[in-house]
């Protein structure tokens, strides 16, 4: 059986704070920040949320703490790390996060949470995509065609 290993996350939601950068004492720049991200739900539910806790480190920790402000919407791309510790009481506690190593804005420029005042920098321009490249693809009108 062949070993199968990986650690993926995508979430996609709005900042609860403020972030903060930190560094720690060995001088490495870092940010924790929190997350909400709705769950889907049906007509007549009440819309339920997790608040997911994310840790960024070095560059994209600046660049989380210049761009992004509580309210933000956010994409992130990371791992699921957890980790454990004894507190004061000698309760044994543990903690789930998210290691991000992508992040990416997700509102457009202007439409932030600040009533219309931009946190996307000047220089950013968004990726464009042509379709000069895209495959072309044939509508098939009879199932028998179809080759499963």
């Amino acid at each position: 059986m062949a070993n199968f290993n990986f650690n993926k996350v995508i979430l996609g939601g709005r900042l609860t704070a403020e972030p903060e950068l930190k560094t720690t004492p060995s001088g490495t720049q870092y940010v924790n920040f929190s997350i909400a991200v709705n769950r889907p739900y049906s007509k007549g539910e009440e819309q339920q949320v997790d608040f997911i806790n994310v840790i960024a480190w070095r560059q994209r920790a600046e660049f989380i703490s210049r761009y992004f402000r509580k309210g933000s919407s956010i994409c992130v791309v990371g791992s699921i790390q957890t980790r454990s510790w004894t507190d004061g009481q000698g309760n044994k506690r543990y903690a789930t996060d998210v290691v991000a190593d992508e992040v990416n804005f997700v509102d457009s420029k202007g439409e932030g949470p600040q009533g219309g005042t931009s946190y996307v920098p000047e220089s950013y321009s968004a990726p464009s995509f042509t379709t000069d490249n895209t495959p072309k693809f044939e509508d098939v009108t009879d199932d028998e065609e179809l080759p499963f």
